[in-house]
């Protein structure tokens, strides 16, 4: 009985627990896609843009954390994968890619759709190797979906499509690759110096991201015994934010004051998990402890004194073990004061403005996160909707919240929601999608259809690029190549057999919602909102404000005076009479 090596690929990924594949069909992956086609286990879900492949594989794996496969044929096929395995890469998840070749004889000879994609997806991959032989395969195949779930990132098996169908030995056994469960932690010395410089402190805060997952109890348990308010990065919000007396909300560009505040007033940081990106949020002279698995990370960010190369579960219950219980709450008191004025202020603005339209999109992200489900899965895309998502929606231990939140490419919400719903069906999944993202992947609200995912998308319609808009206003440039000029997309859902309806006046989105929510499939609610709401950092430099000011006025001299009046009436007249 004859047995191909796109064969021998499907029974490999049955082996490593996978059940579905994402892509787009093409003449050099025809092997592969056969090969699901005659098999019941795995299953093809066809997307309409290779892109929505990549972002819906990790998408899955980010939602499982196991192993997701994302397939393309030759050339342009698999080159769109590109910008979704940068996101899956960014965001640590584990991603196997087949990624179909031209035929092995013409390699190099410049033939039709001819591309290197061994060296093009080098950059975006932890594991990138072509395929010559049919026997180098099976040895290659395990490598690469080893090093996907053990390195925590993209690995990709350039196959040319003769290769695909080329006959192959059948092995008597396909072993399952599992993930292993390790872990890490410090030497008694390196944890000694750690409680040492904690226990010199006066004002100790944490600063704890994704890398906490799993260990919120031990978390939890240094911060009581420090005193100690907990600061989370945008990634480490699920995993730090529920039920947790000790956070104070976010820091960053997206975060609120109190984040910010409890940073910079520390004269100790000890950071848990977080690659961080932004140096201008970190406190200048405080003494710095890192915790992190990966080592390379630290120091990359800011300057460290004590580096603890470890799991954060196992560090954290060590080095709990080892410092002196502080007694003195007033750091932690005052950052708490600071966090709860900060939260009035917040919720203050998600108000329903006496009914007024275009609505605030504060409001409607607090109208999703009141009605949506205890374990709904919330997907934002990038730009303003993640604003709305990081300080509305609240997590509770079972929700979720995915995103591009290291890679921050738009569109990636419908996408990502793909391969989360497809691997979680009992499940409620809602984007926050924005009206730039949605229409950029517009393609792929066919294939919730199609797929018959019941994936709820709730479109925040201002018209406008809305956080580049943001951007512009604080360099002092007047918008600029941000218009949408956008269709209902109400309708655009209606068209495509999808649940559709169109929010213009706050008193209406609560029963949209709870309609489309409760619709057995796919659903869209549009809501017009704002377009001159402004989210405000939680600090702003002078540079910032020089920059609005020359906005203002370069604005006013370009004959666009109406945009200022409209941005007063938006934002500074409800926060003075609110």
């Amino acid at each position: 009985m004859s047995f191909t090596v796109a064969e021998l690929i499907v029974e490999t990924l049955k082996s490593a627990g996978v059940r579905r594949v994402y892509g787009l069909p093409g003449d050099s992956l025809n092997g592969l896609s056969d090969a699901l086609r005659r098999t019941r286990d795995v299953d093809w879900m066809h997307v309409r843009h290779e892109e929505a492949a990549a972002f819906a594989a990790a998408g899955e794996a980010a939602v499982t954390g196991g192993l997701a496969v994302a397939a393309a044929s030759c050339g342009p096929g698999n080159l769109h994968l590109v910008n979704g395995l940068f996101d899956a890469q960014r965001s640590r998840v584990p991603v196997l890619v087949i990624a179909a070749h031209i035929p092995s004889s013409e390699i190099g000879t410049a033939y039709f759709q001819e591309t290197h994609p061994q060296e093009l997806f080098r950059e975006c991959s932890v594991f990138s190797e072509l395929v010559s032989t049919p026997d180098q395969l099976p040895h290659v195949l395990d490598i690469a979906i080893r090093t996907a779930i053990e390195r925590r990132g993209v690995a990709v098996l350039v196959v040319p499509g003769d290769v695909l169908v080329a006959q192959t030995a059948r092995p008597h056994a396909f072993p399952p690759i599992r993930p292993s469960r390790s872990s890490t932690r410090p030497s008694d010395g390196e944890l000694d110096a750690a409680a040492n410089a904690l226990d010199r402190a006066e004002r100790v805060t944490i600063l704890a991201g994704a890398g906490c997952a799993g260990a919120r109890d031990e978390l939890i348990a240094l911060a009581r015994r420090l005193q100690a308010p907990i600061v989370h990065a945008l990634r480490g919000k699920e995993h730090v934010e529920p039920d947790n007396p000790y956070d104070v909300g976010m820091t960053g560009l997206l975060g609120v004051a109190s984040g910010y505040h409890a940073m910079q007033a520390c004269d100790t940081l000890l950071i848990v998990g977080t690659d961080f990106p932004y140096r201008e949020f970190y406190p200048e002279h405080a003494t710095v402890v890192q915790i992190d698995v990966r080592g390379e990370q630290i120091g990359r960010r800011t300057k460290v004194d004590v580096a603890l190369v470890g799991t954060a579960k196992e560090t954290l219950a060590a080095l709990s073990s080892r410092v002196r219980a502080e007694s003195d709450p007033a750091h932690l008191d005052h950052a708490r004061r600071d966090y709860a004025a900060a939260r009035e202020g917040l919720d203050r603005l998600a108000d329903a403005d006496h009914d007024r339209t275009p609505l605030h999109p504060q409001f409607v992200a607090r109208t999703i996160d009141e009605i949506a489900a205890d374990d709904a899965v919330f997907i934002p895309d990038v730009g303003t909707p993640v604003i709305w998502a990081a300080r509305y929606l609240r997590m509770n231990g079972r929700r979720r919240l995915i995103g591009s939140f290291n890679h921050g490419s738009m569109a990636n919400a419908v996408p990502h929601a793909i391969g989360v719903q497809a691997s979680q069906p009992g499940r409620q999944v809602v984007t926050l999608s924005g009206d730039g993202g949605l229409a950029m992947m517009l393609g792929d609200l066919l294939t919730l259809r199609q797929l018959q995912l019941p994936v709820k998308v709730v479109v925040f319609n201002n018209g406008s690029l809305g956080f580049v808009e943001l951007e512009m206003k604080a360099a002092g440039y007047v918008n600029f190549g941000t218009e949408l000029a956008n269709p209902n997309f109400a309708e655009v859902a209606r068209a495509l057999g999808m649940h559709g309806s169109r929010v213009e006046h706050p008193r209406d989105l609560e029963a949209a919602l709870r309609t489309a929510f409760a619709h057995e499939g796919s659903a869209l609610v549009e809501v017009m909102v704002a377009r001159q709401e402004l989210a405000l950092p939680p600090a702003i430099r002078g540079a910032q404000v020089e920059g609005f000011a020359l906005y203002a006025t370069r604005s006013i001299l370009s004959g666009r005076a109406d945009e200022l009046i409209e941005l007063v009436r938006t934002n500074v007249t409800r926060r003075v009479f609110s």
